[in-house]
């Protein structure tokens, strides 16, 4: 067995779920990404989340491109689907899969280079297609595997390792998601899994595409003074829209609860996503409201986290097309393609 990975044995103490899991099962393989690399601190809430929320391993799909951040799918859900893309090409499987397979839980892990570069087309036809999935790009605003180049999210005056500025203005996917029409838009910080871990329970109940954007310092190449990615720039500067709790269906639980500055989402699925607005005028379901804040945050030099926008009445891509409520994976052949002469009593030619 290589050294890498993680011993079978577990803690007969740990906690386990309904299914009789423990938070063990949920990990996959030993990191070797950088010590102190927040793409682990990453996979340590993802790891969390799907304890939490119950989720049979073998229902999870796991996605990635390339990169530092292709690696995290390998360090959670051992007993999950897997498949590592093409550079920037992530989206697109993720959408072929999702179309054959409505059944399984898409959780796609990205970075800022493999979405904002060279996938940028791809995942903007994502988001417009509301494929349902949860869609982390682990941003750290450099390419950390070719040596710490400047990404695409990399901010205008932020410097190498050597002292070198970027002049080149930053692509931000959250303002992107607004001006695509995304319905579920989300920025946390690696080290901060209090209130990362939420996003993503309430991200994996989302109908359709939920991006979520992770601050996630690059401990080799992006952690130095003069990086707007770093974790003492992120500490400093993280200013919180909204804080959120995520309820998954249970028999009601009758409370007094003052309502005042709580946004309450009931998803599709009968779970409850309760948004407290931090700044008072905050409302995560204005589209238009949501982007004046990140515009004014920008370009106070803040970095604005908690779930960001949130739309649940938008239709996912099964429900623009009218697809059956059975996988097509599982429908036969010979009616997923009944031949010319049936389709042309349909008008079909």
């Amino acid at each position: 067995m290589p050294s890498i990975e993680k011993p079978p044995i577990q803690h007969p103490g740990l906690r386990r779920n309904s299914l009789g899991l423990t938070i063990h099962d949920y990990e996959g393989s030993m990191s070797t990404l950088c010590a102190g690399c927040g793409h682990d601190s990453v996979t340590a809430a993802i790891v969390h989340a799907l304890w939490e929320m119950e989720t049979p391993p073998h229902r999870i799909a796991k996605l990635s491109g390339i990169g530092c951040s292709a690696k995290t799918t390998a360090y959670f859900a051992r007993g999950a689907h897997g498949f590592n893309t093409a550079h920037g090409r992530m989206a697109t499987i993720a959408t072929g899969a999702a179309a054959a397979n409505r059944d399984l839980l898409y959780i796609g892990i990205s970075g800022d280079g493999d979405s904002l570069s060279i996938g940028l087309g791809h995942l903007a036809h994502l988001i417009r297609r509301n494929v349902r999935m949860v869609y982390i790009i682990e941003n750290n605003g450099v390419y950390g595997l070719t040596k710490g180049q400047f990404s695409p999210s990399a901010d205008v005056g932020s410097t190498t390792k050597r002292g070198d500025p970027n002049q080149v203005p930053p692509i931000d996917p959250m303002s992107l998601g607004l001006s695509l029409g995304a319905t579920f838009l989300a920025r946390g910080f690696s080290g901060d899994k209090r209130q990362l871990v939420p996003i993503i329970k309430a991200a994996a109940a989302h109908r359709g595409l939920a991006l979520i954007d992770v601050i996630s310092p690059c401990v080799t190449f992006n952690d130095h003074e003069g990086s707007t990615k770093s974790y003492l720039f992120t500490r400093h500067h993280d200013t919180t829209a909204t804080e959120s709790d995520f309820v998954p269906p249970a028999p009601e639980i009758v409370a007094s609860i003052p309502v005042e500055g709580v946004v309450s989402v009931t998803m599709h699925d009968g779970s409850v996503l309760r948004v407290r607005s931090v700044p008072d005028d905050y409302d995560p379901t204005d589209r238009e409201g949501v982007a004046e804040h990140l515009r004014r945050a920008h370009a106070a030099g803040d970095v604005v986290t908690g779930l960001l926008y949130i739309d649940e009445s938008s239709a996912d891509l099964h429900e623009m097309h009218d697809t059956t409520d059975q996988p097509l994976r599982d429908i036969p052949f010979s009616q997923l393609c009944p031949g010319s002469a049936v389709l042309a009593g349909f008008g079909v030619r």
